[in-house]
């Protein structure tokens, strides 16, 4: 399928922040997806799965969240350091979440998406930050599918405020992510949709670490990479209901 990619700016409370909007050239209306950037920043590989993900037939919207700190606010995956302590500058209580509902407004307002079925998805940071998603505005979203994502512990409290599927892929050897973390986040699920029915899939393979999706990093696992892609591109075709 033929893509169009274009830096586009959205407005928030604090300012103008870029994004990268990747979407099928063909004229029918689709469905969407938010994807939230890692720790490292808007790099070429969300750039790329950006890409991936339009050419499969939705309208792909990946925002700048370190733009109050441009232009000195991306990273090479050797320089940990900086980028983490960069991510723990985020406002995650207040600012991030009014980031990320002006790029669902953005998104909606396009002519060829359908505003009622928006998903979204990230990795690392933008894992967590989907999870965050998920628990905050689940009535702006239809699928979420975090990648290996920090969870916070109010986070994993606010799980009884999800009311849309979601997917989330674990490595089973992140060393930021331990198994009895993993295994916290499932029991807040089991415990919660008892109660209310909640509608999730959690994965973990036994041997990928922190970063396994990506090509880039000496943590990519080729076979946990290709799966939890055929994996998510199903959920996604299964709860947005893709239309080429």
């Amino acid at each position: 399928m033929q893509i169009k990619q274009t830096e586009v700016m959205i407005s928030t409370p604090d300012g103008k922040m870029p994004a990268f909007l990747c979407a099928p050239t063909e004229g029918n209306r689709k469905p969407a997806v938010i994807l939230l950037m890692e720790a490292f920043g808007l790099t070429s590989h969300i750039r790329d799965i950006a890409a991936r993900i339009a050419k499969v037939g939705y309208v792909v919207i990946a925002p700048d969240l370190y733009y109050r700190e441009l232009p000195n606010n991306k990273f090479g995956y050797d320089e940990l350091e900086p980028a983490k302590a960069m991510m723990w500058r985020l406002d995650f209580d207040k600012s991030v979440e009014e980031d990320i509902r002006a790029a669902l407004a953005y998104v909606k307002s396009l002519p060829d998406v359908y505003p009622d079925k928006v998903g979204v998805t990230g990795f690392c940071l933008g894992g967590g930050l989907t999870f965050l998603t998920a628990c905050k505005l689940s009535s702006e979203i239809a699928a979420a599918a975090p990648f290996y994502g920090v969870v916070l512990d109010e986070w994993i409290e606010a799980v009884k405020n999800i009311t849309v599927p979601v997917y989330l892929f674990f490595g089973g050897v992140d060393p930021y992510i331990p198994l009895e973390r993993v295994k916290q986040i499932e029991s807040r699920f089991q415990e919660v949709g008892k109660e209310a029915g909640k509608d999730y899939t959690l994965k973990v393979y036994s041997d990928a670490d922190h970063g396994f999706f990506c090509e880039e990093r000496s943590s990519y696992n080729r076979s946990a990479a290709e799966d939890s892609w055929r994996e998510v591109t199903e959920f996604f075709n299964k709860h947005l209901g893709k239309i080429v």
